[in-house]
């Protein structure tokens, strides 16, 4: 592998938002990119495996070698193992293909200098192509990189069938498209996912991997990005590791995209971060930001258990519907996720219960400088009365619609000592590395999405949500990527 001294971009992770920013500003040919993939990377789109395109599978299971794990600390007693994408195309490439924009009043919290819901709009549209001929096209795009496809009635699952039946039986309304402006605030519909024929379309495969060709733009996998150098308060490179070897790659220009742990864990080690913490660290204090890897949040996720009557042979992405209800999604996995996820012990059928507004607020530290050892993070969930009673209400409407006469045909359900034993989370992870105003003393960016106190570095995935939207990020970071991009530049030279 040919070694880079120098490159105009330097972008530190291909994982979502990643690949749609170095696709982007490599538009432009006298600006060299370099993107730097802590897991496997390829060389085209025909050289992506098959388990990563296989929609009616989760790769994730034990030794999968496309994500990373890590020890997260949900509430004082619980402490879940955490799976994410490490793989060029990140979580994006690994997850159930939930593709569900996130609602006008989620970015009432973005600086609406830059992020208001009518300037990203067109940003959503762009950026997809929507396969649903029945959906308004006003809202929706035809010529965009990243599909959207939703399971059509007849060939839904029967458990999705079912739930919907009870749902709408139940007096909630039939959302027709999720992803338009207007949708209801409650109700149920099919999932807008980024799937086409089968196909788990990442944003590698949309985005990146097609333009790979570009004689001004690298992927290097395998790469740890240990730390960014400064030269006083200006990037000039960073530190990488390879096969052991550390070596400098020089740029002026640094977007980090490591995701919304791995992100913060790389500012704190360069010395952008709470400068008491980094003192203690024996870390080089660059810019004293307190706000880095504080104040993150999430959606936690409750499994409400189910004994099926009958098994189908229908094969089925892991989520085809879903049930919105005051502040919580209600989620009718199709399957057990020991078939799901390779390499599982055989568990119950689930149905998930997320929190999409929750008050909690985490928090992501270092245990050390090493870059291989995972930071400490802690969710801090259900510490509120509130979230706790949103949360058992919701357990308690799900069970409710299980029992109903339109899911009697496919399940029981089985009584539960503790409704909030199953807690886990979304995977949802935002606001570690957050936008806001100079008023804030906890936002670490400006709303250009550039690190303040330092200059020539940006954060660009969902670690620079202000919070968790109230639908699950992955369609909201292509379009924050693509509207990032818009901000930096992307017309190509003249």
């Amino acid at each position: 592998m040919n070694s880079i001294e120098f490159a105009d971009v330097i972008v530190v992770g291909g994982g979502s938002c990643g690949c749609v920013i170095a696709a982007r500003l490599s538009e432009n040919p006298d600006r060299s990119v370099l993107v730097l993939e802590a897991g496997p990377a390829f060389s085209g789109v025909s050289d992506v495996p098959a388990e990563l395109r296989d929609a009616s599978m989760l790769p994730i299971g034990p030794g999968s070698e496309w994500v990373g794990t890590y020890a997260a600390e949900l509430t004082a007693a619980v402490t879940r193992t955490i799976a994410r994408g490490r793989v060029l195309g990140g979580s994006g490439a690994v997850n159930g293909g939930y593709f569900v924009r996130a609602t006008p009043r989620d970015f009432d919290d973005w600086p609406q200098s830059t992020w208001s819901f009518d300037q990203v709009l067109p940003f959503y549209v762009g950026s997809e192509t929507d396969l649903d001929s029945t959906v308004l096209r006003r809202w929706h795009g035809s010529q965009g990189p990243m599909p959207v496809w939703r399971a059509p009635v007849q060939d839904r699952h029967p458990l999705t069938a079912a739930f919907v039946n009870s749902a709408t039986n139940a007096g909630f309304g039939f959302e027709k498209d999720l992803n338009a402006p207007g949708a209801a605030a409650e109700g149920v519909g099919a999932v807008p996912s980024n799937i086409r024929n089968g196909t788990r379309v990442n944003a590698a495969l949309a985005y990146l991997l097609p333009v790979i060709g570009r004689k001004n733009v690298r992927v290097q996998g395998n790469t740890t990005v240990a730390s960014l150098i400064f030269n006083g308060d200006r990037v000039i490179g960073v530190d990488i590791v390879v096969d052991g070897v550390r070596t400098t790659v020089r740029s002026d220009t640094v977007i980090v995209s490591a995701g919304a742990v791995h992100t913060p864990a790389l500012l704190l080690r360069s010395g952008i971060g709470r400068a008491e913490d980094a003192v203690a660290l024996g870390i080089p204090v660059v810019a004293d930001s307190p706000g880095v890897g504080r104040g993150f949040s999430d959606h936690p996720e409750v499994a409400v258990p189910v004994v099926m009557k009958r098994e189908s042979s229908t094969v089925s992405p892991a989520l085809e519907a879903v049930l919105h209800s005051g502040d919580v999604e209600i989620r009718p996995y199709t399957r057990r996720f020991d078939q799901l996820i390779s390499g599982l012990t055989r568990g119950p059928h689930v149905f998930g219960v997320g929190l999409m507004r929750s008050s909690a607020r985490g928090s992501i530290t270092l245990r050390s400088t090493d870059p291989f050892e995972s930071p400490d993070v802690r969710y801090h969930y259900l510490e509120s009365e509130g979230d706790r009673r949103a949360m058992l209400d919701g357990i308690a409407l799900a069970r409710d619609l299980l029992a109903s006469p339109s899911m009697t045909g496919e399940v029981d359900v089985p009584a539960m000592d503790d409704p909030l034993a199953g807690l886990g989370t979304s995977l949802h992870l935002s606001g570690s590395a957050r936008m806001g105003p100079d008023s804030d003393p906890g936002s670490v960016l400006d709303d250009h999405c550039r690190v303040r106190g330092v200059e020539g570095v940006f954060v660009v995935d969902t670690s620079a949500f202000p919070v968790v939207p109230s639908r699950g990020p992955h369609a909201t970071a292509i379009m924050f990527a693509e509207r990032a991009a818009a901000l930096m530049g992307v017309e190509p030279a003249k």
